[in-house]
């Protein structure tokens, strides 16, 4: 299995539309998708208030790239989404099997 880190920082005065995006848009779309066994939404603190995150398991690279495309480094977005973010960072890692998966 592959771990995606996925995270975003907005645009300044940003936060409230892009967070209605990322509850309404985002975190249903990724629920519902083919090969992501879990995903954990991760909404901003108040000392990082246009800082969002998603961690997710994938299946595998197979899954994962049916879902970005071949060059799994390049981020999915929406249209909605695409003005309200300054910048994107994804990382990927292998997934290290433990007793405990939320």
């Amino acid at each position: 299995m592959i771990v995606r880190i996925f995270q975003v920082v907005t645009r300044p005065g940003k936060e409230e539309a892009f967070s209605k995006f990322f509850h309404d848009t985002a975190i249903p779309l990724m629920k519902r998708t083919k090969g992501l066994v879990h995903v954990i939404p991760g909404a901003p603190l108040a000392d990082t208030p246009r800082e969002f995150s998603f961690v997710m398991v994938w299946e595998d690279i197979e899954a994962l790239k049916a879902f970005v495309g071949d060059d799994i480094t390049s981020p999915h977005v929406d249209p909605m989404e695409a003005e309200l973010v300054e910048s994107r960072s994804i990382k990927h890692y292998q997934f290290v099997e433990t007793e405990v998966l939320l």
